[in-house]
């Protein structure tokens, strides 16, 4: 019988290593001058110094290096006061120049660490994950394998390649092991990348897309039997690119790795693929280890060495850590727990405060990017964020507050705006959604309810409030819910001796 997750946490120890890469957002590539906007049609993006072409010298990029210096500042690292590029050797169809310039034994940024909170059994645990290098190096192209049912390369007609990737600035942060996880390994895995990315996005320095491939995890997973002590071998999920896969890939890959070892098997070294569809990563390629790429010193580039006036210059421009601005900002908005982490595992967090920012209450931004913009995107599959601006959100707010608008046609308004209609105030005029709040028209309208009901209103009057409602409910209805339900209330009961 094979084991699922509790059973396998029962009887081995997971110990973690994650690598994550980052695609900087520099405007020219690491080593040349080649544009990085992303989208562009193949090829067009390149020079013979990304194409690896003979005689062309590459260059260093200077906002490369800023960059890699406040990510690991941001990290707790020490910078290196002097590193150096060397040239890792190996073949493959996407790297045009054989080699890949990254760093190896000098690496700019060493030896620092971020703590995660999660949620465990006992209540909120900080984890610290110890941060072994942050090293710069260059992307790779990208490969297109048509034909077959997967996309991947087994089973293709044929395979293209699109080198305009080829030389953008990658930075890779590596941790130490990670030990003591326990059976939260794969929610301090997906804990560790979601604080990552945050971080990264508030020092500016990506656009952490990770649909994109801007930063994209590798997951080295073993598993050792229960206080055995001994270190077991490791696999690593390569790229993958969101944070509930990256939860996925180490869940899946530990059950994995435990029913082999149950039935006899030994794990491998090698990289593996995360299938999104089965949650299950399937086999790769052997790992190499340092000496399989043939490192050695990069013979066109000059040692990296920032002065340390550069330093701390970058250090004073370091921004408010992500985790504390969230503390701040649930502590002044009064925000439950569980409300808070709804927002940020839905990345909604900074749209949100973009909304309050442009003067919308807190509390109705929340309730809807939370609730109905979150719901449309689900069903169309896409981001809330790409849906409709906060600008629009806060003024729909805006207009619901100055009683122009009721809840239910403000849920027409953001349906029009996601259509193309226009902005919200184009939306209302073009589609008639005016608030009726003439106080004749709605006694109009009520008297009409009171003479189609009028077993009602006679409950009503003998003080049955609640039946008020089916009135509301006709009135509401008559004027197509353009009505102020607030206002028909009051004039209801009023004129049915109740106000």
């Amino acid at each position: 019988m094979s084991l699922n997750y509790e059973q396998a946490i029962e009887k081995y120890e997971p110990t973690l290593g994650l690598e994550v890469h980052v695609e900087l957002n520099t405007k020219s590539k690491m080593f040349c001058g080649c544009a990085t906007e992303f989208g562009a049609s193949p090829n067009t993006q390149t020079c013979p110094v990304c194409l690896g072409l003979p005689g062309s010298l590459p260059a260093v990029n200077e906002k490369a290096i800023e960059s890699s210096i406040l990510i690991g500042l941001a990290l707790n690292c020490s910078i290196a006061p002097f590193s150096r590029f060397a040239r890792k050797n190996y073949f493959y169809p996407d790297m045009p120049k054989n080699f890949q310039t990254s760093q190896y034994d000098e690496p700019i940024c060493v030896n620092g660490y971020l703590d995660v909170t999660i949620e465990t059994d006992g209540g909120p645990k900080v984890y610290r994950i110890e941060i072994e290098r942050v090293h710069m190096e260059e992307d790779t192209g990208k490969s297109l394998h048509v034909g077959g049912a997967t996309g991947r390369i087994h089973g293709a007609e044929y395979s293209l390649l699109d080198y305009n990737r080829a030389g953008i600035p990658l930075v890779e942060i590596v941790t130490k092991m990670i030990p003591g996880t326990d059976k939260y390994a794969p929610e301090v895995a997906k804990a560790y990348v979601s604080e990552l990315r945050d971080i990264l996005r508030s020092l500016g320095v990506s656009d952490v897309k990770m649909e994109q491939g801007s930063l994209r995890c590798d997951a080295n997973v073993s598993l050792s039997p229960r206080g055995s002590g001994v270190l077991g071998t490791r696999s690593e999920t390569k790229n993958v690119n969101s944070l509930r896969s990256v939860e996925r890939a180490v869940r899946g890959e530990m059950v994995r790795q435990a029913n082999l070892l149950e039935e006899g098997g030994r794990v491998i070294q090698e990289t593996r693929h995360f299938q999104e569809d089965t949650g299950l990563t399937r086999s790769g390629r052997s790992k190499e280890t340092a000496e399989d790429y043939r490192y050695f010193p990069e013979p066109d580039l000059v040692p990296v060495a920032p002065a340390a006036d550069w330093i701390e210059s970058l250090r004073a421009t370091l921004p408010e850590k992500p985790s504390t601005l969230r503390k701040r900002i649930q502590e002044s908005w009064g925000v439950p727990d569980k409300e808070m982490a709804a927002m940020v595992n839905a990345d909604l967090l900074d749209t949100v405060v973009a909304t309050v920012e442009l003067g919308a209450d807190p509390t109705k931004a929340r309730s809807w990017w939370l609730g109905e913009i979150s719901r449309l995107a689900n069903e169309s599959e896409v981001t809330p964020q790409s849906l409709i601006t906060p600008a629009d959100v806060a003024e729909i707010i805006s207009l619901i507050a100055a009683g122009e608008l009721t809840d239910k046609l403000a849920r027409q308004v953001v349906e029009g705006v996601i259509k193309g209609e226009g902005a919200p105030r184009e939306v209302i005029d073009k589609r008639g959604l005016k608030v009726v709040s003439d106080d004749s028209a709605l006694m109009a309208a009520i008297e009409a309810a009171i003479a189609a009901q009028p077993d009602t209103a006679e409950r009503i009057r003998g003080g049955n409030i609640p039946a008020a409602g089916a009135l509301i409910g006709a009135v509401m209805k008559a004027t197509g819910g353009q009505a102020d339900a607030a206002k028909v209330r009051e004039l209801l009961l009023k004129h049915l001796g109740q106000a």
